[in-house]
């Protein structure tokens, strides 16, 4: 069965898709960019505070799903400026536990919805299943 999952610790969807569907304990969430869940905006500041923003709306959604940073098995990160790959190295490595990074690609894009720095989309395994589910 096919559960939707919504989160306000992450921002609306800005189009008509979920922020993430479970199934059969698997978690696809919804490419994230940078948007405050709070004012509905991209966030102000540099790239670090955007790739912050971004990851943090993607583990909201994981975390209310019912997982953690250790059942995110796949990440895709979309960047319109890959010179900017290495700072967002450091920002990524911060978010998962030393050594159990999830499999990842980064891709350079030319745009992106909301004229957005990057996008994050991930799958995740959820060993308990879904959780909060609409």
């Amino acid at each position: 069965m096919k559960h939707i999952i919504y989160t306000s610790r992450a921002p609306s969807p800005v189009g008509p898709y979920s922020q993430a569907i479970c199934i059969d304990g698997w978690l696809f969430v919804s490419g994230q960019i940078p948007i405050d869940p709070n004012t509905g905006k991209i966030v102000k500041g540099g790239f670090t505070a955007k790739a912050e923003r971004t990851l943090k709306n993607v583990i909201s959604i994981v975390e209310e799903s019912g997982g953690s940073t250790r059942d995110i098995v796949k990440i895709t990160v979309y960047m319109r400026d890959l010179s900017l790959f290495e700072e967002f190295n450091k920002v990524y490595k911060r978010f998962f536990p030393e050594g159990e990074y999830p499999a990842r690609v980064v891709v350079g894009v030319a745009s992106l919805p909301k004229n957005a720095d990057l996008e994050i989309e991930a799958i995740a395994r959820l060993k308990e299943g879904c959780k909060n589910s609409k």
